[in-house]
């Protein structure tokens, strides 16, 4: 059996298997996290700065350009990692040319703020997860293992993360152990009551994403609709306070400039940059505690409210955001 059939029984066996017994395919057993503790780990974190990798899809378009920025400059932050997620869209032939075009663009990132890419940037999965019995083993999902065995669960290693989350289930799959040391903050999914699931990060992988929610790992989810949507800027916010700051801040520009021809009444979303931004100050995003809904195939919600809690940001305060990210990027231009 090949194709979609085979997709559509591994998802269904998936399903069947996690609504039954809490356990995913194949009997893969994730540790227990205690209510208590998860509740604990989902907190805003108050060590500062906050240990953390970022997980991106940067050729994607253009807001993981500015959010990998905004982390770079954040003091807030103590970047330790960077990596490449897979993508499919008209900017890549596969979720492998989407990987490498990613790790390409987080590489001319890192020149334009004169940063090393030695054992900092990691090349992803080059396909989404199909056989969850041999998770792949990129650079990227080694790294995170590696890294969270190093944290704890009240040291925990932060995971922000804004394409699909291949990378990130991978390494739970070759370590579930690790649930108990890190927090996934993803920008990925709808609002729970929002009709479908049919968004880019969340669709793109659905075993994936599955795994985020059904594992137990603490998670903050940032939906995007109809949440995330409210953060939009436009070409004279960004010729005002990002152009002329800095190689970098003209290069943000650029590609913003470049991303449509018609500015005439447009705005656009940077979607990623709020996973940054809620580490920083989730003041700016608030959020409930909300049960883990169930994931189906046909990219919607079910609700078991016996299920473990997940954070769930219910807004967004675009505002200050952007005014600590174009401070920030200012302060940057002129040292």
């Amino acid at each position: 059996m090949k194709g979609q059939p085979m997709k559509m029984l591994l998802s269904a066996m998936l399903l069947l298997n996690v609504t039954m017994t809490g356990q995913p395919l194949f009997g893969q057993q994730f540790p227990a996290v205690s209510e208590n503790q998860r509740i604990e780990m989902l907190k805003h974190p108050t060590n500062r700065p906050v240990r953390m990798v970022f997980d991106t899809d940067t050729y994607n378009e253009i807001d993981d350009q500015f959010a990998l920025v905004y982390a770079l400059i954040s003091p807030e932050l103590d970047v330790k990692a960077v990596y490449a997620a897979p993508f499919k869209n008209n900017r890549s032939s596969g979720p492998r040319d989407g990987m490498e075009k990613s790790y390409e663009e987080i590489l001319r990132i890192l020149r334009k703020l004169g940063r090393s890419s030695e054992g900092f940037a990691f090349k992803g999965s080059t396909s989404y997860l199909t056989d969850l019995r041999n998770p792949e083993r990129s650079p990227a999902a080694m790294d995170l293992v590696e890294r969270a065995k190093k944290s704890s669960p009240e040291d925990p290693l932060y995971v922000a993360a804004v394409g699909a989350i291949t990378n990130i289930s991978n390494a739970i799959l070759i370590d579930p152990a690790i649930i108990q040391n890190i927090v996934v903050v993803w920008l990925g999914g709808n609002g729970h009551h929002w009709p479908h699931q049919r968004e880019f990060n969340f669709r793109q992988d659905l075993n994936a994403s599955r795994i985020i929610f059904d594992s137990g790992v603490p998670f903050v989810q940032l939906p995007c609709t109809p949440v995330v949507t409210h953060f939009t800027t436009t070409v004279p916010e960004m010729e005002r306070h990002v152009g002329g700051k800095g190689e970098i801040g003209d290069y943000l520009l650029k590609i913003f400039k470049e991303y449509r021809k018609d500015h005439f009444g447009w705005s656009k979303v940077l979607w990623d940059m709020t996973a940054i931004a809620w580490i920083v100050n989730d003041k700016w995003l608030p959020s409930d505690l909300v049960h883990s809904p169930i994931v189906t195939d046909n990219y919607t919600f079910s609700f078991d409210r016996s299920r473990h809690l997940i954070r769930s940001v219910n807004f967004v305060h675009r505002d200050p955001i952007f005014r600590d990210f174009f401070t920030k990027l200012d302060k940057l231009s002129k040292k």
